[in-house]
């Protein structure tokens, strides 16, 4: 009989906290483990919208068609996010990451990552981006105020998220509970 095993997503959850107990155990008496750093932190967390996220059916142009992460600009990630998605399956379907440089190059994209290097020509993304069902994610400041869809925002060390939920519907999307339940929600104009 053969052994079962736990589906990836929650083999990477037990590793993860696994990690991170060895991470708090070694540091307390022993040799001291690099933390890690807010774009490793940031791309655990876009896999994760992955997760908790529902799309129209429409922007997937089959049933198996993979979810696509895409970052816009400068890549904070290096090759931290292909990592972390490797392997992957999300609700069947696979995980690629792709890197554009102009948001006109964007298709078929389901998670977008503009990058602070786009701070200048946010608007005009935002604009491009208006009636397509993407989740746009950012951690430029003020982003989920200025109609960006989730925020991360470094508060005393610690990543938090900042939700736009009239840009999350605009955009037809559907939020997890439990992607909100921790995060907090803002709207256009908000400081």
């Amino acid at each position: 009989m053969g052994v079962l095993k736990a589906p990836a997503g929650r083999r990477r959850a037990r590793a993860a906290v696994a990690t991170l107990l060895f991470w708090c155990a070694t540091s307390m008496s022993g040799p001291v483990l690099a933390a890690p750093t807010t774009s490793e932190i940031e791309a655990v967390f876009l896999f994760n919208f992955s997760q908790f996220v529902d799309w129209p059916s429409q922007v997937f142009a089959e049933p198996d068609s993979p979810i696509v992460i895409s970052v816009l600009g400068s890549d904070p990630f290096g090759t931290t996010l292909d990592e972390v998605v490797r392997g992957e399956v999300v609700k069947g379907r696979s995980l690629i990451v792709r890197r554009f440089q102009r948001v006109e190059q964007l298709t078929d994209t389901q998670i977008l990552f503009i990058s602070r290097s786009e701070r200048g020509r946010l608007e005009s993304i935002l604009t491009t981006l208006k009636g397509r069902s993407v989740l746009t994610v950012s951690d430029i400041e003020g982003f989920a105020n200025n109609g960006g869809i989730i925020c991360f925002v470094l508060v005393d060390n610690k990543i938090r998220l900042r939700v736009n939920l009239q840009a999350a519907k605009a955009a037809g999307l559907t939020l997890s509970s439990k992607l909100l339940r921790p995060a907090q929600i803002v709207g256009p104009g908000e400081p």
